[in-house]
């Protein structure tokens, strides 16, 4: 594992969406001033889920609209039915540092 800068804190806005783009896409996200990281891919459709709607701390796909909690990756409504992985977050300073496989 290897911790990577992905953004700024100004960068991430509560109830938005921050894409960090590599091979395999990660969505940050602020909720309530934490910080989470979680597969930008939702497991129904692929679509971005750094582009979807954010309430607290679940974000919905923009596409048919499944369900998953930003904090812990779990499946929160049909029709996803596998949860997105999730990852360890730091921030240092103004910049948020997401912990990625190798």
């Amino acid at each position: 594992m290897t911790w990577t800068k992905a953004c700024s804190t100004s960068d991430l806005e509560e109830g938005e969406g921050f894409q960090l783009k590599q091979e395999r896409p990660i969505a940050l996200f602020n909720v309530d001033d934490e910080y989470f990281a979680i597969d930008d891919t939702c497991t129904h459709d692929e679509s971005s889920l750094a582009d979807g709607y954010v309430e607290g701390d679940v974000v919905e796909c923009g596409w048919h609209f499944a369900k998953f909690c930003i904090r812990t990756g779990a499946v929160l409504s049909l029709p996803a039915t596998c949860p997105v992985s999730t990852y360890a977050v730091k921030v240092e300073g103004d910049d948020v540092f997401v912990n990625l496989p190798d």
